[in-house]
């Protein structure tokens, strides 16, 4: 029966006491059972993959960086490599300075014949928004000594953000529908793609603004993706470390811009299993591992916002036998940047869905690169030859969503393109 008011005003005292410690260990039994169950899940699972809510891409989503923009005849070969490859996105630079070499001058004839091009091999591209023209630079050339910038400098922002953000806008207009997906920017942690200038994430965060601003009105079911970060720990004039930039591009309130976290993933000369503690205890660093991006994901779920989905616009292995010692020092043979491929994608099919969208390798060669350039050595093929990573690669098992498309021989009617396989999308 349940006491009346009278009832339990009547109680005496040392009873009303009792109950009242009962309800009060009661409670908070209660509440310390539910920090226990927080604190159990964040340490079961600390990139928070429940809180994944609408992510844009199928987890996971296979990508590959080419360049389609000079060579016709190597454009429709590199679009048939990935369709044979069963990937289903493609990034290409779609250069600023190409497609407005002047102010208000559009010269879209390039971007229209690789747009239709993609469309027909059934590959979705990723366009890469980079490569500012001098029209929009022109206080910082005047600024430098000869007018010209820097050998060393690959990219500036421009002196206005506005008009970053109008070629954004007209671009996304123009292929509205058409293009899945940008990339904003690229290591704007890094001097060299700073114009020189010290990095600075309040100033990028703004220049992210107005392109994001700008294709959301112009293409809204576009995804955006952040900038893939340089993964560094050097703190100098010239790098700011990829984790410190990517706390102050929160702090300048980056993610309001971006529907996906972009981040870049080189193994450089670790396994891709081995996590970013296992790289310190064994002497190399955190940010060499192909595992750093566990780190970025963590700073997304400290700041609130795991409910968000990843991309790696960049990972691979480079293969450079001595010709360039800035990376020839964490280079891995052939056969083992191929077998290092397939791992990382097992790795993250089985620990980092559903947060991880695409995954982007580099690179289907540059028809033009020599063994002098230093990306040669990362690409998976080019116009002469195919390195083992592209066959390991093409062959592997792919996981996206629910579907699973089998491991497959290398003589195979799949793999010869005698029978088409449909990819992940």
């Amino acid at each position: 029966m349940t006491p009346s008011p009278a009832n339990i005003s009547s109680a005496p005292p040392n009873r009303r006491w009792g109950r009242g410690v009962r309800l009060t260990l009661t409670l908070l039994g209660l509440i310390l059972g539910s920090g226990a169950l927080i604190y159990r899940q964040a340490t079961l699972d600390p990139f928070a993959a429940d809180q994944i809510s609408n992510p844009p891409f199928t987890s996971l989503t296979y990508g590959v960086q080419g360049f389609l923009w000079w060579d016709e005849t190597a454009a429709s070969l590199q679009l048939e490599w990935t369709r044979l490859m069963v990937f289903s996105h493609f990034k290409q630079i779609f250069a600023w300075e190409d497609i407005e070499p002047a102010q208000g001058v559009w010269n879209f004839s390039r971007a229209d014949e690789i747009v239709a091009e993609a469309e027909a091999k059934g590959v979705k591209l990723v366009a890469r928004l980079t490569e500012t023209p001098d029209w929009a630079l022109v206080d910082q050339l005047a600024a430098q000594p000869d007018g010209v910038m820097a050998d060393w400098i690959v990219d500036s922002p421009p002196d206005d953000p506005a008009d970053f953000g109008a070629y954004c806008g007209t671009l996304a207009a123009r292929y509205r529908g058409r293009i899945a997906a940008y990339q904003l920017w690229n290591e704007p942690n890094l001097a060299r793609e700073w114009g020189g200038r010290v990095p600075n994430a309040a100033d990028f965060v703004e220049l992210l603004q107005a392109c994001s601003e700008a294709i959301r009105t112009a293409d809204p079911a576009a995804i955006l993706i952040s900038a893939g970060l340089s993964p560094t720990e050097t703190w100098t004039e010239q790098a700011t470390p990829d984790d410190m930039f990517f706390q102050q591009m929160y702090d300048a309130g980056f993610q309001r811009y971006i529907d996906v976290a972009g981040v870049h993933a080189p193994g450089y000369d670790q396994p891709p299993e081995v996590s970013p503690d296992e790289a310190v205890a064994r002497g190399s660093r955190r940010a060499f591992t192909f595992r750093r991006v566990e780190d970025l994901r963590q700073i997304m779920v400290r700041n609130g916002d795991g409910a968000r989905q990843m991309a790696i616009l960049e990972m691979g292995w480079t293969t450079d036998p001595g010709n360039n010692p800035d990376y020839a020092w964490f280079a891995v043979d052939e056969a083992t940047q191929a077998d290092y491929f397939v791992r990382a994608f097992r790795y993250a099919a089985d620990h980092w869905r559903p947060w991880m969208g695409l995954m982007s390798v580099i690179y289907l060669g540059k028809p033009s690169w020599t063994p002098d350039a230093e990306e040669y050595w990362w690409s998976i093929m080019t116009m002469d030859f195919a390195r083992p990573a592209y066959f390991a690669l093409s062959n592997m098992q792919k996981d996206c969503g629910d579907r699973i498309i089998p491991a497959r021989a290398g003589d195979s009617p799949e793999a010869l393109g005698l029978v088409e396989v449909v990819p992940c999308s």
